[in-house]
């Protein structure tokens, strides 16, 4: 293991969004001595409301894009590393529009690189596992850190595209970087179009839950603080140019959750819509993090899904002021596609 890196002065991009929100709490809560500067552009997916109630000598807020360099060789200098959670995410949103997505997720990765290497600091850059594809429901395997790209969405093309810059300019120019792909998340501030929370909200709003396909494809879950703790231990303890799999162990297929989500919230289980399916949709993600276990010795603490699930359900129905004013606008996008 290398020496741990005890960064002070971190940049945090999407840091408004789900992921990268509750990263900016998981540092400010777990490691007082850092200061964070959330670089985000505030699209449907980014809310200033995530990050409210942060002491203010601790969080930044900067609202502006990735993909601007003149704003980026602004505010770099000063800080000592960038943690890269800015992306476009959603698989429906790419099939239906991918140009938004080639824009932040590729330029707006080549435009972080290109500030990395002018400045200098350490770079981490967070990935996803729909990178490698998926995998035959009846098959043993999980993703490893040798897997081969396979991507099947505008999305997950996109993502593996960025993933190959950040080795590229690191082979090459020698940027301090590392690279992790995560299994699928879950917990506060995950906007409504999401699996999870739009399942949960429908049924607050007496809404009938709508489910894909067979309702067979496996996602492989963990609990988001459980991915900022990762993120944090690759970020100081991993070693530069390698890519850790961020994983729990959590596999479950979507009829199986939705099923829970039904029973914990007092309906039917079998109280659901079957709509068509997404158009090239995965059927199985499945991660072995054994290398970021044995490595960096990092263990996730959420081990207990129905439990994590009966408390993201409980966040939804206390935080409805949070989720109200996305939600009618989701329903019509989805209606618009037939889901």
């Amino acid at each position: 293991m290398e020496q741990v890196f005890e960064p002070r002065n971190i940049i945090v991009t999407g840091g408004c969004g789900f992921i990268g929100s509750n990263f900016v709490h998981y540092v400010v809560e777990n490691h007082p001595e850092v200061h964070v500067t959330v670089l985000d552009k505030l699209t449907y997916a980014g809310n200033r409301e995530n990050i409210a109630g942060l002491p203010a000598n601790r969080v930044e807020l900067v609202v502006g894009d990735i993909c601007d360099a003149e704003l980026l060789d602004r505010i770099v200098p000063g800080h000592d590393a960038i943690v890269q959670y800015a992306a476009e995410s959603h698989n429906d949103n790419s099939i239906a529009d991918p140009e938004p997505f080639l824009k932040t997720n590729v330029e707006g990765t080549f435009r972080l690189l290109e500030a990395v290497r002018k400045f200098g600091v350490r770079y981490h850059h967070v990935s996803t596992d729909e990178v490698y594809g998926d995998l035959a429901l009846d098959d043993p395997a999980r993703f490893t850190e040798e897997t081969p790209y396979r991507p099947s969405s505008p999305h997950s093309s996109t993502k593996a595209a960025s993933d190959m810059l950040v080795r590229a300019w690191t082979r090459t120019y020698g940027l301090r970087t590392t690279i992790s792909t995560c299994s699928n998340n879950y917990g506060p501030y995950q906007h409504v179009e999401k699996f999870i929370p739009r399942q949960i909200t429908n049924v607050i709003d007496g809404v009938r839950p709508k489910l894909y396909g067979t309702g067979e494809n496996v996602r492989d879950w963990i609990h988001t603080e459980d991915h900022s703790s990762a993120v944090w231990t690759i970020l100081t303890k991993g070693r530069i140019g390698e890519t850790y799999l961020i994983g729990a162990d959590g596999e479950k297929d979507n009829i199986a959750v939705l099923r829970m989500i039904l029973e914990m919230m007092g309906k039917d289980p079998e109280d659901f819509d079957w709509v068509r399916d997404r158009l090239g949709h995965d059927r199985r993600y499945a991660i072995d993090p054994t290398k970021l276990r044995d490595e960096l010795g990092w263990r996730p603490q959420h081990n207990d899904f129905a439990e994590g699930l009966r408390k993201t359900i409980e966040w939804y129905r206390k935080n409805e002021l949070w989720w109200r004013p996305a939600k009618a606008a989701t329903e019509a996008r989805y209606k618009e596609q037939g889901r």
